[in-house]
């Protein structure tokens, strides 16, 4: 179980305690102070560690001085290392505050009689360019170095005008000639040539440069024939017509007619890699004369090699838009069957080819042309991609190398795309992985038992009858003794989730259960239990959790599985639910909100302050105010019938004397209000959430989505029947029918969802008003059909794949965080907030950082000094701005005004906007105090008044004056 703590819970940061910026950055001087050089270089490759454990410019700006003096004075070792701490930290350059400074150190050593440092030091020119682009001595060092007898120098000139050519639009055009010159030079040697030639793909900074450095790189594919030369040069000519963008239709032409007349096998290569390049780049300028030319190639290619390269292109350009010009701008496309085209014909003679990567690039091809174009003649391409797809499964089901499982990993994807975008043939592809699934290798079995599961999430496929067979393979594989048991086990047993729609039979579970304790330990049981919960099989997952309880050796893992236990028990409780039977509900409701009560205790103790499980606490909050609104609904239904209805309310209360009688009703439509509002708040709550989990992949959004539409829809059922039926409108609440169901939970709660507003809305029009008894009963069965859809605990609930959070440093800052910043009153605050983003292990896996939204407002706490009437505006500061981050670092200022004496709280608070523009509100939250002080004139007028002496006249003057 040990393994798991990676997964949801990080390390508790027990143990010897970390040093801070200031004491780590002294310490690594101390070592560079060291007479001895093994300790000097120890201290300096330490370096990179310290930048990304203190990332902010203060600390940065002072290690680099300290470098920059290490370069200068050491020998050509220690600059070396400085040089590779400089290339590692390239992001933290733009942090250096003393850029002059920095420069001044390092460039001194230009000068050397030594060639080798030198070298060194232009190595390290280029590697600043980013911070230092325009200055004209770095410049001139370059093209003075580019003339050099010594090698090791020209070489390292040639990488800092690479670097600085890729900054400088000045540096490049004034390089330019001189590169060319150099180029075109009986007297520089070939080697020399091969290495200048890349600095061109840099001249894009505007057209004219483009143009010209075009023009020499044509000449010099006609001038110099050779293999290396055309090699480089057309590389060169690829990456400057991808960075400058107009020349890319010309780059194609060039290239097809390199890869169709050269006969040179590594010339072909290097043309079908930059075309790949540029397929991914740029697919939308591939015209169909392209694709075809690409086309003819590969059928007439006798070598397999060129023809996977060419194919990979093609397959590329088959997912996205070429595809469609190819099929729609072709003369005569209605005349035509599809299977004229060539595309179709390589495709289709590729599927069977005896190399499996050709193969699975053509039954891939296939796969999009089925998938993305919906034209009469290109139908009958479905069967043959899925006959394609089955032969491959055959082939690389039964090969364990690496090869055939890269391959089967395509063969599945494509399977899974075809299913999607093709339900109807679902069916024949399903029984294909099954029956495949008993002869294949292991590895392959566990990616099979993916695409299957992937398919029946989508897609409700698989029969009673497969779950059967399903079972037996479950034993067979629990008998057997293979490393990749633990894994299948695992893999299987999702399978069989999803495939048994209701609750698990006590037969399968004995039978899972049997294996684990045969064949497995405990992290794939709690991987197995971790899957039920997600699908919804709570009394398996309850099972599993609690057998694991005492297989953890600390206690924080304790308290999360006896939480998880719990939940699933709770859940289990809500199974029993039945229509029409509300006192039962009511029971099973209050039997789960019991469980969920242990359960977030124990979530509680759980949390570790590095890793609070904040996201799961939130959920379960959630989750339990949810299910008590849900009983209290119930609860006010059940009295409402117990009220007389208003037309004999009055008689009831005379005969029985009781006046409390006539109001039943109307007290009964307050706590109807009342009820309203709260599940309105609870969809507010759940939409917080969503906007806090930055980190969360698109599944757990859904389902945090799905819970809060739940809400909104009782509440607009309570409005509808109850409140407010004459204007209740159903358009807004109507879901969408075209949109993509992404799992069996969802389309379950859909299915509930329509349902219910189908119900109200017929209600709503065929008794109107709705009677009081026929509105309770439609709310209770509403509440009811949503809590029998067992609940998903989703992926972010136990795994967090992406990790992004947010560093701020605010300066000034005070010494000791509470006590405060001192300001003059009539003076205005400069508040400067730096921040650094940091990531986890995948950044950007499910949506990246565009910019950071910081927003500063501040509260009086406290006031001193006698009250005068200022005008609001200058009461309370509120501003934002956004930033951008650059290398994961943002900065800017705030100008804040303090007026009123006083202490005041200033928070700032960050939130991100990702690249489709949507806030998510991430934090952090930092507050710092400011205690407004009086400024000395201004106080010492105001004493003088107070003592009963008139200001001077040269004061009343400065009075006067300091108004403006």
């Amino acid at each position: 179980m040990a393994g798991s703590a990676k997964s949801f819970l990080a390390d508790a940061g027990y143990g010897e305690q970390e040093l801070d910026a200031n004491s780590a950055l002294m310490e690594l001087d101390k070592g560079l102070r060291s007479g001895k050089l093994g300790e000097q270089c120890e201290a300096v490759v330490r370096f990179p560690r310290l930048f990304q454990k203190y990332p902010f410019p203060i600390l940065i700006n002072s290690a680099f001085l300290k470098l920059a003096d290490v370069f200068r004075v050491g020998n050509n070792f220690l600059r070396l290392c400085v040089l590779k701490v400089t290339q590692q930290s390239e992001k933290h350059l733009e942090k250096i505050l003393n850029v002059d400074e920095f420069v001044k150190r390092v460039f001194s050593v230009i000068h050397s009689n030594d060639p080798v440092a030198r070298a060194i030091t232009l190595r390290m020119l280029g590697s600043m360019a980013s911070i230092i682009p325009e200055r004209k001595n770095a410049h001139h060092s370059i093209r003075q170095s580019l003339d050099s007898h010594d090698n090791v120098e020209v070489e390292a000139a040639i990488f800092a005008a690479a670097n600085f050519s890729a900054q400088s639009k000045d540096f490049a055009a004034g390089i330019c000639n001189k590169i060319s010159e150099m180029i075109q030079g009986l007297a520089t040697p070939v080697d020399l040539k091969l290495k200048l030639i890349p600095i061109l793909q840099h001249m894009h900074h505007d057209a004219s440069l483009a143009s010209s450095s075009r023009q020499l790189l044509q000449q010099l594919v006609t001038s110099y024939p050779s293999t290396k030369m055309v090699i480089v040069t057309l590389h060169t000519f690829t990456l400057l017509a991808a960075s400058s963008l107009v020349d890319i239709p010309k780059q194609i032409q060039l290239l097809l007619q390199y890869l169709k007349n050269d006969p040179r096998k590594a010339v072909k290569r290097l043309a079908v890699q930059d075309l790949k390049l540029l397929a991914n780049k740029t697919p939308h300028t591939w015209s169909r004369e392209n694709i075809q030319a690409l086309c003819e190639s590969a059928l007439q290619t006798p070598y397999d090699s060129l023809k996977l390269g060419m194919l990979s292109v093609l397959s590329t350009l088959s997912g996205t838009i070429a595809i469609k010009q190819y099929f729609s701008s072709a003369p005569g496309t209605a005349a035509s069957p599809a299977k004229s085209f060539d595309l179709v014909k390589l495709a289709q003679e590729c599927c069977y080819h005896n190399n499996r990567g050709i193969a699975a690039h053509g039954v891939r091809i296939l796969t999009n042309i089925s998938s993305s174009c919906q034209d009469k003649d290109l139908l009958p391409l479905e069967q043959d991609a899925v006959f394609g797809l089955e032969a491959l499964l055959v082939l690389c089901s039964q090969d364990d190398s690496p090869g055939a499982q890269a391959t089967l990993k395509i063969t599945l994807t494509c399977m899974v795309k075809l299913v999607k975008c093709r339900p109807h043939l679902s069916q024949s592809v399903v029984e294909c992985l099954l029956t495949q699934l008993h002869s294949a290798q292991d590895t392959a079995r566990i990616l099979m038992c993916h695409c299957l599961a992937a398919i029946a999430m989508q897609l409700p496929v698989l029969a009673d009858g497969i779950l059967e067979d399903l079972m037996d393979l479950y034993k067979l594989i629990g008998q057997s003794a293979t490393d990749k048991k633990q894994e299948l086990l695992v893999s299987l047993a999702t399978v069989i989730f999803v495939s048994s729609q209701k609750a698990l039979s006590s037969e399968i579970k004995t039978v899972i259960k049997q294996q684990l304790e045969n064949a497995s330990n405990g992290w794939t049981a709690y991987r197995i239990a971790r899957q039920a919960s997600r699908m919804g099989n709570h009394d398996m997952a309850r099972e599993l959790y609690q057998s694991l309880l005492t297989q953890v050796a600390s206690e924080h893992f304790y308290f999360w599985l006896n939480s998880l236990k719990e939940f699933s028990h709770a859940e289990q409780c809500l199974t029993g639910l039945q229509e029409d039977n509300y006192s039962s509900a009511l029971s099973c409701i209050a039997e789960a909100l019991k469980s969920y009560h242990k359960g977030i205790a124990s979530l509680t103790a759980a949390s570790t302050p590095l890793n609070p499980l904040s996201f799961q606490c939130g959920f379960v909050k959630l989750r339990i105010d949810l299910l008590q609104a849900f009983s209290q609904l119930i609860c006010t239904c059940n009295s409402l019938k117990t009220s007389p209805p208003p037309a004999i309310a009055t008689t009831i209360a005379m005969t029985s004397g009781n006046d409390l009688q006539r109001c039943g009703r109307i007290s009964n439509q307050a706590c109807m209000k009342h009820s309203m509002e709260e599940f309105r708040n609870l969809a507010t709550r759940y939409a917080d959430l969503y906007q806090s989990s930055f980190d969360a992949d698109s599944a757990t959004l859904r389902n945090v989505e799905l819970q809060q539409q739940s809400c909104l829809l009782i509440s607009h059922a309570i409005e509808a029947l109850i409140l407010d039926p004459e204007s209740a409108n159903f358009q807004e609440y109507s879901s969408n029918g075209t949109a993509h169901v992404e799992s069996e939970y969802e389309r379950r709660m859909m299915s509930v969802f329509n349902h219910v507003l189908e119900e109200v809305e017929s209600l709503n029009r065929k008794y109107a008003p709705v009677s009081y008894l026929v509105s309770n009963t439609c709310l209770c069965n509403a509440v009811i059909a949503l809590l029998k859809v067992p609940l998903s605990f989703q992926r972010y609930f136990f795994q967090k794949l992406q990790s992004t959070s947010i560093k701020l440093a605010l300066s000034p800052s005070p010494r000791n965080p509470t006590e405060p910043i001192a300001v003059q009153n009539n003076q205005q605050l400069a508040l400067k907030v730096e921040g650094v983003v940091q990531h986890g292990s995948k950044p950007g896996l499910f949506r990246k950082i565009q910019s950071v939204c910081l927003n500063v407002s501040s509260v009086l706490q406290s006031k001193s000094g006698q009250d005068y009437k200022i005008p609001i505006d200058n009461m309370t500061n509120e501003m934002e701005q956004r930033v951008e981050p650059h290398n994961d670092y943002f900065s800017t200022q705030f100008l804040l005004n303090f007026v009123i004496l006083g202490t005041h709280n200033i928070t700032v608070e960050s939130s991100v906007i990702d690249s489709n523009g949507i806030v998510w509100k991430t934090g952090p939250k930092t507050t710092i105090f400011v205690k407004s002080l009086e400024d000395p004139y201004s106080q010492q007028v105001r004493l003088q008044q107070q003592q009963g002496q008139p200001p001077s006249q040269q004061q009343q003057q400065r009075t006067a004056y300091s108004r403006f």
